[in-house]
């Protein structure tokens, strides 16, 4: 591996392996499992077909050697590769994912069964497709029914989500300051620092339709019957399901768990943090449209409730309306009479972006550049063969959270492929500190709870390499 990169690979893969909770060693060389997930003795030079068993515990979980066989599977249904995965690899993802759920019923995490439900139809879906029949798949993991193999698939799905939790509580306790980046930074030797790609950065200038007054209110009308209805008696997650313009929630009934920090807008969580249980709000709105919320439990400082989210619709003068105004927009700008970034803070219909001079902010690393490899391809499609200066067409934007809206794109700065910097580089840089520092906090947490907590390995497996230290001194 290139030593300039090293660092960025490193800390990548480490956090995709945490992701799938697979954080186990490579270096032990038991017998690899290749693209097949039938049940394999641990040794090579076993050819006896092994007794599914017991072969370990974690506080009050078991894990069965048909486990392992269900665990490839379910990594190969998320398209993670098992190639050249060990099965006593696989047993200690399966230990780290039992510790993890043992320790998230300590601290009280709750998962809810409709999440399980739906993961484990996903499952199931795949299961069949890949082994033909549902009897198949029964028969594959020797089970006596669809209902008992069902029930423990279940078991299974939840004991992962109560793991995913209590990794991302551990994960989202972990905060990295300025001088922790620094100190990261001057550890890398210069030969090793991470080359970052070719980026850039573009700025957008938006025009959204009006809406009529009495669209507005055809909608807050519609929202008070709703309320009314279910008031009344009616089931809201099924009115969220059937009328809600929130494509994210619709699915779940309009079902969301925020807190204060959650990254919604201002409006709704004023609202949402103003009801107490059972309470319905009247409609309001947000730059999204027009809301109802029904609260359905206050847990300390977080809230699950339901919403639905009705957004007026525009009608096709209007839209032809915002084409006309963006377009002289455009031609103002190419014209020398005001600049893309005036233009942006005085005109454009788009608040995250106007006061930034219509500069886009790249959501998943949280600064202005955007990585060409990495970029959203219809973002790409608009601006890879953009000219310097030149600005798009006014492009229909149909976006799932706000409706219809016209939209021009300029690239206000091209960055080469170079080292990295600590100056220009400082956010990537924070991001590859931090993950750095979550890591070794689930590796102390992992250490801490595997002292604290029953665990017994037993038969072959005690024969396999962790790189944690599974097997204790009172195992052996």
């Amino acid at each position: 591996m290139p030593l300039k990169t090293m660092i960025m690979k490193y800390i990548n893969s480490k956090l995709t392996l945490i992701a799938i909770f697979c954080v186990v060693s490579f270096t032990n060389a038991q017998e690899i499992i290749k693209d097949s997930v039938k049940t394999k003795p641990v040794s090579n030079t076993s050819k006896k077909q092994k007794v599914d068993g017991v072969i370990a515990t974690v506080g009050d979980y078991i894990i069965l050697d048909s486990d392992i066989d269900k665990t490839f599977l379910e990594l190969s249904s998320q398209n993670q590769s098992i190639k050249d995965i060990t099965r006593c690899q696989m047993l200690g993802k399966l230990l780290e994912d039992k510790l993890y759920a043992h320790q998230a019923v300590q601290d009280s995490i709750i998962v809810k069964d409709e999440e399980v439900k739906e993961k484990m139809t996903d499952q199931l879906a795949y299961m069949v497709e890949q082994l033909g029949s549902m009897e198949k798949v029964v028969q594959y993991f020797k089970k006596s029914s669809e209902e008992e193999f069902k029930t423990e698939l279940f078991e299974i799905i939840k004991m992962n989500k109560l793991g995913a939790e209590m990794q991302k509580k551990i994960i989202d306790a972990v905060e990295i300051t300025p001088e922790e980046t620094r100190t990261f930074f001057k550890a890398i030797p210069e030969s090793e620092l991470p080359v970052f790609g070719a980026e850039m950065e573009v700025a957008q200038i938006v025009i959204a339709p009006k809406i009529t007054e009495e669209e507005k209110q055809r909608v807050i009308n519609r929202l008070k019957e709703i309320k009314a209805e279910v008031l009344a008696g009616s089931s809201f997650k099924t009115r969220a399901v059937i009328y809600s313009d929130d494509r994210g929630s619709a699915s779940t009934g309009g079902f969301y768990k925020i807190n204060r920090k959650t990254q919604f807008v201002k409006e709704f969580k004023d609202v949402a943090f103003s009801l107490g249980e059972g309470e319905i709000s009247d409609p309001f709105e947000t730059e999204y449209g027009y809301h109802i919320i029904m609260v359905e439990k206050i847990k300390g400082q977080e809230v699950e409730l339901r919403h639905i989210l009705m957004m007026p619709k525009v009608s096709d003068q209007a839209l032809k309306d915002a084409k006309e105004k963006i377009t002289l927009i455009k031609r103002r700008i190419e014209n020398k009479e005001i600049t893309f970034a005036e233009a942006a803070r005085t005109l454009s219909d788009e608040k995250e972006t106007r006061t930034n001079g219509g500069t886009l902010i790249n959501p998943k690393t949280q600064d202005t550049h955007f990585d060409l490899t990495k970029m959203d391809p219809s973002l790409y499609s608009e601006v890879s063969n953009l000219k310097d200066n030149a600005i798009t067409q006014p492009i229909l934007d149909d976006d799932p959270r706000s409706g219809k809206k016209y939209k021009i794109i300029t690239v206000t700065n091209r960055i080469n492929e170079h080292t990295a910097d600590y100056a220009k580089d400082y956010i990537k840089i924070k991001d590859l500190a931090l993950k750095e520092k979550q890591i070794k906090a689930i590796a102390k947490w992992s250490s801490e709870k595997i002292n604290e907590t029953y665990i017994k390995i037993n038969g072959e497996y005690k024969d396999c390499v962790f790189s944690n230290d599974w097997l204790k001194k009172t195992n052996k």
